[in-house]
């Protein structure tokens, strides 16, 4: 977490509406997440962001999940309630509104291929079928893409690499691209104009499956917008207000679309 964006998105926005709150990052190592949690209650925090490879565990230390989170298993948002803690997911919030208020696309009556089946994956492939979206699941493990769909249910399915060719919206939810030596997640010949490829890294800003698809003129996007939205849906979730979202994205250097 030394390297997250997260206190400076959070920060600014508490800053913008004058609140008097702070947000840190602590490292928390694995296996932990059940303390962390049981330190929120003792130190009275509002709130934690919850971050990889302490999702599920924090879905098991905390009093009550939102739908979201109990379907996924996986809480990455712990709000308070009282005395009791509640376990949020924001990240399929967040990827839609980042769809919507970057690419002016929504979920409803898409084909989209995922590629990828871990945490981001299983929370994007849910909110897009709740939205009318069909999804594919492209994984090298079978057995992992299979578990994704289980979760989602029928309007997800195991696909192959071909689907790529006929998705309206491709996204790439691997870690493959953040290092420049790294393969392409995929047959990028398979893009054509009219799609729309969104990679969830953001470092760096545009990497090598996003440059190859604006040279097919492909559409996309990075995930610095989904990273936003799902840190905005948070902050309401903690504080109760709107978030500023501009200030927020002004803080990591995000131009938010003026559509």
């Amino acid at each position: 977490v030394r390297h997250s964006l997260s206190p400076r998105l959070h920060n600014a926005g508490f800053r913008a509406l004058g609140l008097d709150w702070c947000y840190v990052a602590c490292p928390v190592a694995e296996g932990q997440a059940g303390q962390a949690v049981e330190a929120m209650r003792t130190l009275g925090i509002e709130g934690l962001s919850v971050t990889m490879p302490h999702k599920q565990n924090v879905a098991e230390a905390v009093d009550d999940l939102s739908s979201t989170a109990a379907r996924l298993g996986a809480v990455n948002c712990v709000r308070r309630d009282g005395d009791r803690l509640i376990g949020e997911n924001t990240d399929g919030v967040g990827f839609i509104r980042s769809l919507h208020s970057q690419l002016h696309r929504e979920p409803d009556g898409l084909t989209a291929v995922i590629v990828g089946a871990g945490g981001a994956a299983r929370s994007i492939a849910l909110a897009m079928t709740e939205l009318g979206a069909s999804v594919g699941i492209l994984n090298r493990s079978a057995k992992s893409a299979e578990k994704l769909v289980e979760i989602v249910g029928t309007a997800s399915s195991v696909v192959q690499e071909e689907a790529i060719g006929d998705a309206d919206l491709i996204v790439n939810s691997t870690p493959l691209g953040m290092n420049t030596d790294d393969p392409l997640p995929f047959d990028v010949n398979l893009l054509s104009k009219g799609q729309s490829v969104v990679d969830l890294i953001y470092r760096p800003e545009k990497t090598a499956l996003l440059l190859e698809a604006e040279a097919r003129g492909v559409e996309t996007l990075n995930g610095l917008p989904m990273l936003l939205q799902q840190a905005g849906e948070q902050f309401r979730l903690w504080t109760g207000s709107e978030p500023p979202l501009r200030a927020m994205a002004e803080a990591v250097g995000l131009r938010l679309s003026e559509a």
